[in-house]
């Protein structure tokens, strides 16, 4: 609903005004001005940065997940029934590839993990979620989300590493205390700030990872542009 249907009631030219629609305060309107997008193309954006973040294939010595395509480890493909030499395995499925990238990623690293709702609730923290899940696992991103919410909202949510009815309902809450916008990104601080922690511990604790902070760095903080919040279609 945009705001002229909104107030259409005082200008429709009617000799006696009609009420206005009521509206539901579970679901936060977008904010005036700002576009939104669907849920397939908040997925479809998520998936595009990570192939451009990791690339194609990669041997790196010290990199402890071994060889990898389009950010997928080889132990990942093998475990989804991939044969080949990761040097060809495909970024998308057709008929003659049913085990590819983007099977992969939107199974294991979204659906699975219980992100898919912000998809469409804000696009944004999805992107996080998943940029940060395919560096680390779900289960440490959704751990900072939930710590997030708990500290912005006083949610009082099991930080369990399981993204859920519950989790999601608790974002939606904070929405609503908060504004679209605020919430998106004071989680997106905590979020980033939490992952920056996280990568100053993998160094002190192993200090051949070095060769990878500045990368993890420069392509994993502040990726996510605050402007992008509240573009949620829900």
């Amino acid at each position: 609903m945009s705001l002229l249907d909104f107030f259409r009631w005082r200008s429709d030219g009617r000799a006696e005004p009609v009420a206005p629609p009521r509206i539901e305060p579970m679901e936060p309107p977008a904010p005036l001005g700002r576009k939104t997008i669907t849920a397939a193309a908040a997925i479809a954006i998520a998936m595009a940065a990570v192939y451009a973040d990791e690339g194609g294939y990669v041997d790196h010595p010290a990199d402890r997940g071994g060889k990898t395509r389009y950010g997928i480890t080889e132990s990942v493909a093998r475990a989804n029934g991939y044969a080949g030499h990761m040097r060809a395995f495909p970024k998308h499925c057709d008929a003659g590839n049913r085990v590819c990238a983007d099977a992969i990623y939107g199974r294991f690293y979204i659906a699975n993990p219980g992100f898919k709702p912000l998809a469409s609730i804000e696009p944004a923290l999805l992107w996080e979620a998943f940029d940060s899940a395919v560096l680390h696992g779900p289960p440490v991103p959704s751990r900072w989300l939930q710590q997030a919410i708990n500290a912005e909202c006083g949610a009082g949510l099991a930080v369990d590493g399981k993204v859920g009815p519950r989790t999601i309902a608790a974002y939606q809450s904070c929405q609503r205390r908060l504004g679209r916008l605020p919430a998106c990104v004071a989680v997106l601080d905590r979020m980033e700030a939490a992952q920056l922690a996280y990568f100053k511990g993998i160094v002190a604790r192993r200090p051949s990872q070095k060769a990878f902070y500045k990368g993890w760095t420069s392509h994993r903080i502040g990726n996510v542009d605050r402007k992008a919040c509240g573009q949620g279609a829900v």
